[in-house]
């Protein structure tokens, strides 16, 4: 981050003389109530993951000395992460599958299990994030004219959007002032990427991951960029951009709409930004033809339909969920539909919906451990799959590869259009959170692997009805699916580890083998 005459700068375009201030009153203050020691130093090691080391050869760095050393030896890549939600685990998962199947052994660097300044500083934020969110499924109001300004920078009520706004969150997270202070806040993480060997190559999957490595002299970093709506604050000046479409990737090359009066800014430099495709894991991407085959014998044969509901921990939907579970209970008992609900590791959503399932127990089926969920998705590969199975864990890693497991063997995936929009799974998109998840229905409709947005429970339950009576959207998805592999749409994982380890990835569309070159 450049400072020139009091102003700081992305890519050549500063902000005012008095934003700059306040980014520097922002990072004093968080300095000050967090205890910020410039001069802290960490002890990290690499230790086995005990969740999904088996997976995909995961190790954690964790801040102590007793495991190995974290070495730049030409056979590791990291992966940096935070959980806030579940997107970023998830693309984090995306491009430790990706190093691994490309010859690598991932390292994950979770900052939210650092203890200290990293710690402190990102819960406080996911506290406001997490409150606001909520709030913007309960108050159609504050969502109108608060959140989907504030997710998408558009101005909805002018007047009111300006008070909330600066009042409540600051800025909106797409103009330019606002990754300016987000990456004044992440400098207060360097000490802990100052440890890590320089030159070493470091996927990101949020951007405070990525400003706190650059920050802290990490030169070799690549940004596993989320959503399909540029906003500036994912930007990190002397980082690579991986990002997942093609309109992103022209958003984020002019800065589209990044200055809040409509200047037209200065362009991104080329070799800050690539377009990859979407971060998706290996075992995912390569069974695809597979898979979709799988879907459509099933269809065929005239087997229930399977669907699977991912449900979060703001149980800001629950309504939503309640309709879709009431719903497709009569289809279960006709064995019309399978349906899989995973509560990811949110144990009080088991308790508010276990009440609601309770005239239903003949039906219920639980999978509350990882083996027992692996068990089964790979028993119903080839088997059949009825009833209705609830599926919930003790830990953010099986929560979100769960459903990565599970796509493997389901035809129909529902869920809000966040960072699941860009998997290659059928999916009947649901009402957004926060407008910039808008996109990412938009992309995946377009690219024919999902539904539009639908906004309303009777739109929801009508696509559910459509994909479960009829055949010709099933297919088409499918059908898509198999065509986008073919030319990439799915490569971002590998794409990433390509820019991190200085190697080359490739596809042959006719076959679509792909090809990977380790660097001289």
């Amino acid at each position: 981050m450049k400072k020139e005459n009091g102003r700081y700068t992305l890519y050549g375009n500063p902000i005012t003389a008095t934003q700059s201030k306040k980014t520097d009153r922002w990072q004093a203050m968080l300095a000050k109530k967090f205890g910020y020691d410039p001069h802290e130093t960490y002890t990290l090691s690499v230790h086995d993951n005990p969740y999904l080391g088996d997976v995909f050869g995961l190790k954690d760095i964790l801040r102590d000395g007793d495991g190995a050393p974290v070495q730049n030896d030409g056979q590791h890549v990291i992966c940096s992460t935070i959980r806030m939600g579940f997107g970023h685990y998830r693309i984090a998962m995306a491009g430790a599958s990706c190093t691994r199947a490309l010859g690598y052994t991932p390292l994950w660097l979770d900052l939210l299990a650092i203890p200290g300044i990293t710690t402190d500083v990102i819960n406080w934020c996911n506290t406001w994030y997490s409150r606001w969110s909520r709030l913007s499924q309960r108050s159609e109001l504050f969502n109108k004219y608060v959140w989907e300004s504030v997710t998408t920078g558009e101005r909805t009520l002018p007047g009111l959007w300006l008070f909330l706004n600066a009042w409540i969150v600051g800025w909106p997270w797409r103009f330019l002032k606002t990754n300016v202070k987000d990456y004044k806040m992440s400098e207060l993480f360097r000490n802990l990427y100052a440890t890590l060997p320089p030159e070493m190559p470091t996927l990101t999957s949020h951007m405070w991951n990525c400003m706190g490595a650059v920050a802290g002299g990490m030169t070799n970093v690549v940004d596993m960029m989320f959503d399909n709506w540029p906003m500036a604050f994912q930007l990190t000046e002397g980082a690579k951009h991986a990002v997942q479409s093609p309109s992103g990737y022209y958003g984020f090359r002019v800065l589209r709409g990044f200055d809040a009066s409509g200047k037209v800014m200065e362009p991104l430099p080329p070799d800050a930004l690539y377009y990859t495709g979407h971060h998706i894991d290996h075992e995912l991407v390569e069974n695809i033809e597979g898979d979709c085959a799988a879907r459509l014998r099933r269809m065929r044969a005239g087997e229930p339909r399977r669907f699977l509901v991912t449900m979060g921990g703001a149980g800001a939907q629950r309504e939503l969920f309640k309709a879709i579970i009431e719903h497709c209970i009569p289809l279960v008992q006709q064995d019309k539909v399978t349906l899989f609900v995973n509560l990811g590791d949110h144990a009080d959503n088991w308790t508010w919906l276990e009440a609601e399932l309770a005239p239903y127990k003949d039906l219920l089926h639980t999978h509350f451990t990882w083996d027992e969920t692996r068990a089964y998705a790979d028993e119903i590969r080839a088997g059949a799959a009825r009833g209705l199975h609830i599926f919930l864990f003790d830990n953010t890693f099986h929560a979100v590869y769960a459903s990565n497991y599970l796509m493997r063997v389901i035809d129909v995936m529902i869920t809000k259009p966040s960072e699941l929009a860009f998997y290659p799974v059928p999916k009947i998109f649901n009402k957004r959170v926060g407008g910039h998840e808008m996109w990412g229905a938009i992309r995946g409709a377009e690219l024919g692997d999902g539904t539009v947005e639908v906004r309303t429970i009777p739109q929801t339950l009508q696509a559910i009805d459509l994909l479960t009576h009829d055949e010709d959207l099933l297919t088409l998805y499918c059908d898509c699916i198999v065509k986008n592999k073919r030319i990439g749409v799915y490569d971002g994982g590998y794409q990433s580890v390509a820019l991190a380890t200085g190697g080359t990835f490739t596809r042959d569309p006719a076959t679509g083998e792909m090809t990977f070159t380790r660097p001289a």
